[in-house]
């Protein structure tokens, strides 16, 4: 598969899944957008909680990404991904960890779905730990953050099991693991809010919550051993 110039600046800067937005570093190649529009795109989308926001457009359909996008998405993607309840997550978190050696199918992008939910996780994961771990932070939230570290690691341990399950073509396995995730997304904001305070992670859990549902409808409707 063709690696176009976005996939290249979503790998680089991780936009979409850093704990921070940052300015990228510069680009020394990105002749389809000028370099200021470019990374105006790169903040909105990475600041953005789904659905995502460029220019006034209103990111909730495949067309209206690839009306933004500086290079073609593979149809093969597309297809896969507008068969998910967020395309336009899917194709922007799967994009950076696809393999260009790899067809496009759903097992490739389930594959790619898992460790952009592990990556999504990770850093969740340390944002979390730091705010633990801050003086500032009041102590009546500090078991709170906790349980958001616990629900974490859960998600990364199911993530190793999918990929196990994949390994193994156990479909069962993969079911179950999958849709354990959907379960443990919503420990994190749940804790807060019975806690009832607005939960720091709440954009982060967004997204990785539209992950988790996106790598269980492609791995139980979609990839056959």
């Amino acid at each position: 598969m063709e690696v176009n110039h976005f996939i290249l600046a979503l790998i680089s800067l991780s936009c979409l899944f850093s704990v921070s937005a940052n300015a990228p570093p510069p680009l020394s190649n990105a002749s389809s957008l000028a370099s200021s529009e470019f990374y105006d795109m790169i903040e909105v989308i990475s600041e953005s909680p789904s659905p995502f926001a460029f220019d006034g457009t209103t990111l909730k359909r495949i067309d209206d990404l690839l009306s933004i996008l500086p290079g073609g998405v593979d149809p093969a993607l597309q297809q896969i991904c507008g068969n998910t309840d967020h395309p336009v997550e899917c194709i922007i978190a799967t994009m950076p960890f696809l393999d260009e050696n790899d067809p496009i199918e759903p097992l490739s992008v389930l594959k790619a779905g898992i460790k952009a939910m592990d990556n999504q996780t990770k850093n969740a994961l340390a944002e979390v730990t730091k705010l633990s771990m801050d003086p500032t932070t009041p102590k009546t939230i500090v078991p709170i953050l906790q349980t958001c570290i616990d629900v974490y690691n859960s998600i990364l341990n199911s993530d190793q099991k999918s990929l196990e399950a994949i390994s193994n073509h156990n479909l069962v396995q993969l079911s179950t693991e999958l849709g354990t995730n959907v379960e443990n997304v919503l420990g994190c904001d749940n804790a807060f809010k019975q806690a009832k305070i607005e939960s720091p992670m709440k954009d982060m859990d967004t997204m990785l919550a539209n992950i988790i549902s996106n790598t269980l409808t492609i791995g139980v409707d979609m990839v056959h051993f």
